[in-house]
C-alpha cells in the first residue's frame, strides 16, 4: 500500500485536519489528526483509531484530545460527524442504532475508513474504535456487525444497549438480527476482540435514557437493562461476559455522563492493545 504514488499531503491534511466529505455520501463526513511526523515510506506502521461523537456532535474535540496520543503512539484519528436532522428534521438519534431509513451508518463508517487508507497508505484493516453516550451505542452495535475490523472496542455509557438476547428482538435483544442485517453474529471473533466497557461512577441520571411507551424507541423490555447508565452498562458487560467476549471494565470516580473526562482510561487500553502489535 505505501508503495503506490500519492500527491504529497497539504498543509489541511496534516494535524488537525480540515472536515473531509464522504465521497460515497457526501451528506456525512470526517475529521482527521494525522501525526506531524507520519510520512508515505512508513504509513503501514501507522494505525487507526476511529472516535464516535455522541449526540451533541462534537468530533473535532474528539481529535484535539487525541492528538498527543496519536503523535506517541503512531496512530490517525478519524472523527466522523453523523448530523441530526438527516432525511427527518431535528431527529437525533439516527445513527445510535445503526440502521435508519435506507442509511446504514456501519457502512458509512467503513467508507471513511476505506478512504483513509487510499489517503495515508495505512492499514486499517483492523482499528480501534470508541464512542460514549450515543457513540456507545453505535460502538456496541457496531462490534456485533463487524468484529473482524477491530482491534479493540471501547463502549462509553450508551443510554440504551442490545445485550445478546436471543430472547428478544432489536434493538433491546438480537433474536431478528440475521434479518435485520443479513448476516449472523459471529461469536468466535467477537471473542477475539479486546473490549472495554468505560463510565463515571456518578452517572446516574435516568431522565434522557428511559424510554416511555409512544416513544419511537420503545419496545417490550427496552427499561429492562436498568435505570441508569450504570445499570445498563453492567448488564451489557455481563451479557458479553456470558458470550464468552472478556471485558475491561473501567468506573471513573466523581464523574458523571462526561464523556471527555473518561478518556483517560480509554488511552490506557488504547495502548495496550497497540503495544501488543497485533492487526
Amino acid at each position: 500500500m505505501s508503495n503506490v504514488e500519492r500527491p504529497a499531503l497539504n498543509h489541511y491534511e496534516r494535524g488537525e485536519t480540515a472536515y473531509n466529505a464522504c465521497q460515497s455520501d457526501q451528506r456525512f463526513g470526517y475529521y482527521l489528526y494525522v501525526p506531524t511526523h507520519f510520512s508515505f515510506e512508513t504509513a503501514t506502521s501507522y494505525s487507526l483509531v476511529v472516535m464516535v461523537h455522541g449526540t451533541e456532535r462534537m468530533p473535532q474535540a474528539y481529535v484535539s484530545k487525541f492528538a498527543a496520543f496519536a503523535e506517541e503512539h503512531r496512530c490517525i484519528v478519524l472523527a466522523p460527524l453523523f448530523p441530526v436532522g438527516i432525511i427527518e428534521p431535528r431527529e437525533l438519534n439516527n445513527y445510535k442504532f445503526i440502521k435508519f431509513h435506507d442509511i446504514r451508518y456501519d457502512l458509512l463508517l467503513l467508507s471513511m475508513v476505506e478512504e483513509v487508507e487510499a489517503r495515508y497508505g495505512i492499514d486499517a484493516e483492523r482499528f480501534l474504535l470508541h464512542g460514549f453516550s450515543g457513540g456507545g451505542h453505535f460502538a456496541h452495535r457496531f462490534f456485533y456487525l463487524h468484529p473482524r475490523r477491530l482491534l479493540g472496542v471501547s463502549i462509553g455509557a450508551p443510554g440504551m444497549v442490545t445485550l445478546l438476547d436471543e430472547g428478544q428482538d432489536w434493538h433491546c435483544g438480537v433474536r431478528d438480527f440475521e434479518q435485520q442485517f443479513g448476516v449472523r453474529l459471529d461469536y468466535p471473533s467477537m471473542r477475539e476482540v479486546a473490549v472495554q466497557t468505560v463510565i463515571g461512577a456518578e452517572d446516574t441520571e435516568t431522565w434522557e435514557i428511559t424510554i416511555e411507551p409512544g416513544s419511537r424507541l420503545w419496545m417490550e423490555g427496552v427499561n429492562d437493562a436498568g435505570r441508569t447508565r450504570l445499570d445498563r452498562i453492567a448488564s451489557l458487560r455481563a451479557s458479553l461476559e456470558r458470550a464468552g467476549i472478556s471485558v475491561r471494565h473501567d468506573v471513573v470516580p466523581g464523574v458523571a455522563h462526561r464523556g471527555y473526562y473518561v478518556l483517560e482510561p480509554v488511552k490506557e487500553f488504547f495502548a495496550a492493545m497497540l503495544a501488543r502489535g497485533a492487526r
